[in-house]
């Protein structure tokens, strides 16, 4: 397969309308359901491997957690009305710092599912106005609305899901 373009040389045009947000929406909650799935057969000792000395299955599931603060977070922004969302941290000291690999699998799915919830149903009580309200990105620097930070979580959600399906590939080469 073609190797993916790395997450931070990213471009996005967000010209696409609010109302693409209920696919936008199914995409961000059927995440923790695909994580499940594609992990359901491996072993807590197959979560942790690091192939190349890069993040474990656990560590990318618990990096989607460490970042819905941050998501939550730009949500107040927008409320706000300020001119610039927060920033991320690009050197994700929150996850390197958290030790995922030492927390159960079952553990960090749950804790995944319910905080992505949460931020859905502040989706959900968005209208088409609060949807289309807009701020500058930081590190992209363009304008991005509330749908297209939606976009950009799933988008984010995905480049994650295909580091771990790399990761399965190392443990089941002949597949």
């Amino acid at each position: 397969m073609i190797a993916k373009t790395p997450w931070t040389e990213r471009k996005f045009n967000f010209d696409f309308p609010v109302t693409h947000l209920p696919c936008i929406y199914v995409r961000l909650e059927g995440t923790s359901t695909r994580i499940a799935e594609y992990i359901k057969d491996l072993s807590e000792e197959q979560l942790k491997l690091k192939p190349d000395g890069k993040w474990s299955v656990k560590e990318h599931i618990g990096h989607l957690i460490d970042l819905e603060d941050l998501h939550e977070g730009r949500l107040d922004d927008y409320r706000n009305k300020v001119k610039m969302l927060r920033a991320a941290d690009m050197q994700n000291a929150k996850t390197y710092a958290a030790n995922h690999n030492a927390v159960p699998v079952t553990t960090l799915l749950n804790k995944f599912h319910e905080t992505r919830i949460h931020f859905l149903k502040q989706l959900e009580k968005m209208d088409e106005a609060a949807l289309s309200q807009s701020a500058i990105h930081p590190r992209l620097q363009q304008p991005m609305r509330v749908v297209d930070m939606a976009f950009f979580v799933a988008e984010h959600d995905d480049q994650h899901l295909v580091c771990i399906q790399e990761i399965l590939a190392t443990l089941n080469p002949d597949q």
